[in-house]
């Protein structure tokens, strides 16, 4: 006689006593050892909403597994019994685990459930930036070369932060900011376009566009690793994002074969000059006017998403924050409209 099959519930829905298969990344695995020498592993699995310790005592079934195999960053599917210790807090007690594959999509399983993640939906947003891309862009080859570059690049885009730590760290970060980023580019091209309409040649919509869509994709060849585990590349450590964004257009374009030279190259300005920074010569300035303003969308969003984060900061209460490390500075926290 066959036997049910555990029920597929969700870590941070279970009740205490409530037992089934679920999915958890092992966050932490810390070895110590009893006062009478034994060696024994906390452990620290989660999901998105909540942590639980397990403990694997060297004289339990679980220790050889945990010492030799289990790994921090790794996710499992795990069949057990969740419990909340009155001392010790949410326990599991594992009966089989296994490290989740890709098959394992088919029940719902995606890394970012397992980490920090945009609030917003990924695909709703990667639809949203294709759609920009194909509607916003009348020169068919640049329109052509952007969504290609769109294709190749989506399910890093829909993983990646932005940055690792300064702005937009977390899942779905570099989509979040690509997407706002282009959307700010497009009220400015059309606001300053027809402020100076006697401009010569007139300001180039399609090249502002590409440009936001385009300025950080070097991070997809910057960052490499699993969401749960996001690492610079040796690429990334040697070149940067400006540089391997700008080589990936340029290759693409290669392939493509159709798109004009010149509004190729002043494409690939605006990925190496739109940080404004000529730190000892290089990268250049924008010289451009669409450059200047994928720069400025582009440094208020990431520094708006800072600010943002900074005065969303639990801590010691008082009008001032603590001070970012990353702004340089305290914010005030103390208005009351």
């Amino acid at each position: 006689m066959t036997k049910n099959k555990p029920p597929l519930l969700k870590l941070h829905e279970m009740t205490p006593g409530q037992a089934g298969d679920f999915f958890a990344l092992l966050a932490e695995r810390v070895k110590g050892a009893r006062r009478d020498g034994k060696p024994y592993y906390t452990c620290r699995f989660r999901d998105g909403h909540r942590t639980v310790t397990f403990m694997a005592w060297s004289d339990g079934p679980w220790y050889e597994a945990c010492a030799q195999q289990w790994r921090e960053g790794q996710c499992y599917k795990i069949r057990g019994a969740y419990e909340e210790h009155p001392t010790y807090g949410p326990q599991i007690d594992i009966h089989n685990i296994r490290p989740a594959t890709e098959a394992d999509a088919a029940d719902g399983f995606t890394l970012l459930d397992f980490v920090e993640r945009t609030r917003f939906d990924v695909d709703e947003m990667y639809r949203e930036l294709w759609g920009l891309a194909e509607t916003q862009i009348s020169d068919v080859p640049l329109r052509r070369l952007v969504l290609t570059i769109l294709g190749n690049t989506a399910k890093r885009l829909k993983e990646l932060p932005a940055t690792r730590q300064h702005f937009y760290s977390f899942a779905g970060g570099l989509l979040e900011h690509t997407l706002s980023v282009t959307h700010t580019c497009l009220h400015l091209a059309d606001k300053y376009a027809a402020r100076y309409s006697d401009l010569q040649p007139p300001l180039n919509r399609d090249l502002v566009v590409a440009g936001a869509i385009l300025h950080d994709i070097g991070r997809t060849v910057e960052y490499g690793g699993e969401v749960t585990a996001v690492e610079r590349t040796p690429a990334g450590h040697l070149l940067g994002h400006v540089f391997l964004g700008r080589d990936l257009v340029r290759d693409t374009a290669r392939t493509l074969g159709d798109v004009d030279p010149e509004l190729l190259q002043l494409l690939e300005h605006i990925l190496v000059a739109h940080l404004n920074r000529s730190d000892w010569g290089t990268p250049p300035l924008p010289l451009i006017p669409e450059c200047l303003i994928v720069h400025h969308a582009d440094d208020l969003d990431a520094k708006m998403e800072m600010f943002v984060r900074c005065l969303s900061r639990g801590g010691d209460a008082g009008p001032m924050t603590a001070r970012d490390p990353i702004l340089g500075r305290q914010l005030y926290r103390g208005r009351s409209r």
